[in-house]
């Protein structure tokens, strides 16, 4: 009796251990985020922008909309390539090659040409390595385990990737002040980082489900199979709902993290410290996105997504109260200005030429609150508005272009006499209080939701993708991450673009922020409705993943 009890808790202890081929693919998520922090989020586009110039500038935007065009568009193709027996490791490995080689390229260049040439490359080869890992996931684990996998993967990055390297590379940039070699070397680690974890699961893991082909008809039927899968994505109910639904409340997510501190920068937060936030995000990520796979096993995927889309709702409300606390102060200084140039006679070609003029005393009047004394800001005022009326009839714009010589000159005038209404503003020590305070709250809720997005943001992704692999045939996964991955890269589309135009409608950010519960209600509005087609999806997979292995 006793040596059958020692068996059951023997096996229960050993079905809660990863396998090998489970901690191999969990590891590459350890493995390649050092790549979305150090080349995509922060130091590489700060490195490069320091070698670009303005025209190298311009074009960044355009290389990193390119890289991810060319992304999206092969990865269905790449997927339905790599379903095919003995297919996915060689691609998964080809990916990785390219885009660890090519990020290493980008430490030895200086023509921001050739550095826009290899992020382009690299970005395509880590996106490409990211759907023959995603896929994998159906072949190193079971349908039971698959959101505990997917979730500690993703922990492992935010572990891993997303805190050590770049910690490492910040501290090294801060040793020697910002030098070209500690850009290098934080472009370097990325490289080695990557290839050295990378190790494991190109040993150990195997793909287990796969379609059967003759090499010589490979291309015929990777194509047709990819115009199957389409048709599939559309017609079945419960997929095509689920990948709406995703595209919405990731597009969500993704604007949230994209414009993060460009909201705080616009409500005046300082950037350090908006920095160490972030990091706090990562770590916070790393248990949280463990938490959320243990009650997946208990409340559902699909309940836990709700769960994650509710708290940004909460998120999105915090973000929007942190705007109303200082913009206030903010649209009391324009209204000044306004009334200003009103008083002057002043009037401007265009709303475009107002808003330049009017960004250009905004910041003037934030640096001098917080730099100068009331006792200097007088004496300062006068040298300023000499200084901002030379910015303003400069052809060049420093960082304000005016539409024509003309719109240049009336600023330039205004600047002068409207500059004494704004000393009278700026020495108005009641008011410079209590903005002061306004925004060290807006501070302390910066913190707060640096916290609550981590509490989810892990979670959300790493349930999606595992139940994402609930729903589509094993054997061609791949091909499936493939669509899956489109819809990944695509996000961060439209939130960005609603903060912008309710941003521009209303003069407030914080609006811009709130819109963003347009994106997180439709998606779990989608998911809430079609909870019943999703199971049903779900039940007719597992049958026929169950069949597809029987046979073999």
């Amino acid at each position: 009796m006793w040596e059958r009890v020692k068996d059951i808790m023997r096996q229960r202890d050993e079905s809660k251990r990863f396998t090998l081929q489970e901690k191999s693919w969990i590891f590459y998520d350890w493995a390649n985020s050092v790549y979305a922090t150090n080349i995509m989020a922060v130091i590489f586009p700060i490195y490069y922008a320091s070698m670009a110039g303005d025209l190298g500038n311009k074009w960044w935007g355009i290389g990193v909309s390119l890289a991810s065009l060319i992304g999206a568009i092969i990865s269905p193709t790449l997927g339905a390539v790599a379903d095919f027996k003995g297919n996915k490791k060689k691609l998964l490995f080809a990916f990785i090659l390219i885009g660890a080689l090519a990020t290493a390229v980008l430490a030895f260049v200086s023509d921001w040409k050739w550095m826009l040439i290899g992020y382009v490359i690299s970005h395509i080869g880590f996106s490409g390595s990211c759907v023959f890992y995603d896929s994998f996931l159906t072949d190193v684990t079971t349908e039971e385990r698959m959101d505990r996998v997917s979730s500690w993967g993703y922990a492992m990055g935010y572990i891993g990737g997303s805190t050590i390297p770049f910690v490492i590379s910040i501290a090294v940039m801060l040793l020697n002040n910002y030098s070209a070699f500690s850009m290098k070397f934080a472009i370097l680690i990325v490289t080695v980082w990557w290839l050295v974890f990378s190790i494991p699961i190109l040993k150990n893991v195997k793909q287990t489900h796969y379609v059967e082909t003759p090499p010589s008809e490979l291309a015929k039927h990777a194509f047709r199979n990819l115009g199957e899968t389409m048709k599939r994505c559309v017609s079945n109910k419960g997929l095509f709902i689920y990948l709406i639904a995703y595209f919405l409340y990731i597009d969500g997510v993704g604007a949230v993290i994209s414009l993060a501190t460009n909201y705080g920068a616009t409500l005046g937060l300082g950037t350090t410290g908006m920095i160490f936030a972030l990091l706090v995000t990562q770590l916070v990520a790393a248990p949280c996105a463990i938490f959320f796979s243990k009650l997946s096993g208990k409340f559902g995927a699909i309940k836990m997504i709700i769960a994650a889309i509710a708290m940004y709702f909460v998120i999105c409300g915090v973000g929007f109260f942190m705007g109303r606390l200082v913009e206030p102060y903010q649209l009391d200084l324009v209204d000044n200005t306004r009334q200003s140039i009103s008083a002057q006679g002043v009037v401007f070609e265009n709303k475009e030429d107002q808003k330049a003029w009017e960004a250009l005393t905004k910041d003037y009047v934030e640096n001098s609150r917080e730099s100068l004394s009331e006792a200097d800001r007088a004496v300062a005022f006068a040298d300023v508005t000499s200084e901002l009326a030379q910015k303003a009839a400069d052809p060049a714009g420093v960082n304000y272009v005016f539409s024509s010589d003309a719109a240049r000159n009336t600023a330039s005038t205004a600047i002068v006499a409207v500059g004494k209404d704004l000393a009278v503003y700026a020495k108005d020590t009641q008011k410079q209080t209590d903005y002061n305070g306004a925004k060290s709250t807006a501070t302390i809720l910066f913190w707060v939701l640096a916290v609550l997005v981590g509490t989810v943001q892990g979670g959300i992704q790493a349930l999606s993708r595992s139940y994402f692999g609930k729903l589509v045939p094993q054997s061609r996964s791949a091909e499936y991450f493939g669509f899956y991955d489109v819809f990944g890269k695509f996000a961060t589309v439209i939130g960005p673009l609603l903060y912008a135009m309710f941003y521009m409608l209303t003069d407030r950010a914080s609006i811009g922020i709130l819109s963003l519960l347009i994106l997180f209600a439709a998606g779990g509005l989608l998911l809430i409705f079609g909870r019943k087609e999703l199971a049903k999806t779900e039940i007719e997979m597992r049958e026929a993943n169950a069949r597809m292995a029987a046979q073999k």
